[in-house]
């Protein structure tokens, strides 16, 4: 393992105050990996996110990055070094979206056409148009415009590590749901080492490689990959913090493999719809290979239904699939491959059995057999 980040015995005591926010914390996060802070309020994780880059100092201990020793690094240079993206998003009021972006850059003195050409890129990969969004200021954009924004910023100098705190709290939550997806896809592309601090098993379950459950003072109860989190918490603590449904929970750490799909009942509807008044049981419909929708003849009447899909491209989960099942109470869920054609459909059955398994396996990522 390449370490990103080393915190050694660190310990954070505010002058005049008995408590030790942070008391001997060490933990290693390694390159490119997605680590995730999670604990109750007031137990040290945005204290601890603020010592990595030395927004607040650490009282003992020490702190690597990439190998150098924090503390003797120019506080100003280390934090334009590594990104930083707050729940408030931070925005100039009185600045351009574009200059926003620019901030850092101006302070590492970029030349003006590599600013230009920088800023642009960063805003094209969270997903904004440069051409409308550049001249725009921070208050004529959503909350999770201005989310993407500070992303965008805080990847703008390159920086090979991202601290996050709670970037996804302040807005609703299909915005968040869609901006947590979006971070996911990113992270594919650059292959940041990301810390962020977070009040949400499932958001910590969601886009964590490692979840540091915290305690009080920042001790670290369990520190593990989500899946033995789940199904092997380390103590009562984290049981109960984590609370629950771990196995419900665990479906979004089950992908949907072809292996898994049923694709044998099918009617081709391409030469008409004759076939539809020929079965008496649920079928999807292929038009040239292309499922429709689902024909349910199981119900006592023939009854065709436009039906949305999942695909195996965008590498959906079985909490995915039993979302759709339940939304649009059909049999099953579509599956297709990238191309759009017919993978097959993962049934209910499939869904029910992937979570007993998840539930009672010591290793979620591998229940499913």
């Amino acid at each position: 393992m390449v370490k990103a980040i080393e915190l050694k015995d660190i310990t954070k005591q505010y002058p005049g105050q008995e408590r030790q926010v942070v008391k001997e914390l060490s933990m290693e996060v390694a390159r490119g990996e997605i680590v995730m802070l999670i604990g109750p309020s007031g137990c040290g994780k945005t204290t601890t996110l603020k010592m990595m880059n030395r927004l607040i100092e650490p009282t003992a201990g020490t702190i690597l990055v990439n190998g150098e020793d924090v503390t003797t690094t120019d506080p100003t240079e280390l934090r334009r070094s590594i990104g930083y993206v707050i729940q408030q998003v931070g925005l100039f009021p009185h600045l351009r979206i574009g200059e926003n972006v620019a901030a850092v850059l101006r302070l590492l003195k970029w030349p003006k056409n590599r600013i230009t050409t920088r800023v642009d890129e960063m805003l094209e990969l969270v997903g904004l148009d440069p051409a409308i969004y550049r001249n725009r200021f921070p208050k004529e954009l959503s909350g999770g415009q201005k989310q993407r924004v500070g992303v965008a910023r805080a990847l703008a100098a390159d920086p090979l590590i991202l601290l996050m705190d709670e970037p996804f709290g302040a807005v609703d939550p299909i915005t968040r749901t869609r901006l947590q997806s979006e971070l996911l896809n990113l992270q594919k592309e650059i292959q940041k080492t990301i810390v962020c601090v977070t009040h949400d098993i499932d958001e910590a379950v969601l886009l964590g490689d490692k979840i540091a459950v915290f305690g009080p003072s920042a001790r670290i109860e369990q520190y593990a990959e989500p899946a033995d989190v789940l199904s092997r918490p380390a103590n009562e603590f984290v049981e109960s913090f984590v609370g629950g449904s771990n196995g419900i929970r665990a479906l979004s750490l089950l992908p949907v493999t072809s292996d898994k799909l049923n694709a044998s009942y099918t009617v081709d509807i391409s030469e008409g719809n004759r076939a539809l008044g020929l079965i008496d049981e649920d079928a999807v419909a292929l038009d040239r290979g292309l499922p429709t929708g689902w024909i349910l003849g199981s119900r006592g009447h023939r009854h065709f239904t436009a039906s949305r899909s999942l695909s195996l491209g965008e590498q959906p989960t079985y909490a995915d699939a039993l979302d759709l099942i339940i939304k649009t109470g059909e049999p099953g869920a579509i599956v297709t491959h990238a191309d759009g054609t017919f993978a097959g459909v993962l049934e209910m059955s499939q869904v029910h059995y992937a979570i007993s398994k998840a539930a009672e396996s010591p290793r979620l990522t591998g229940a499913v057999r």
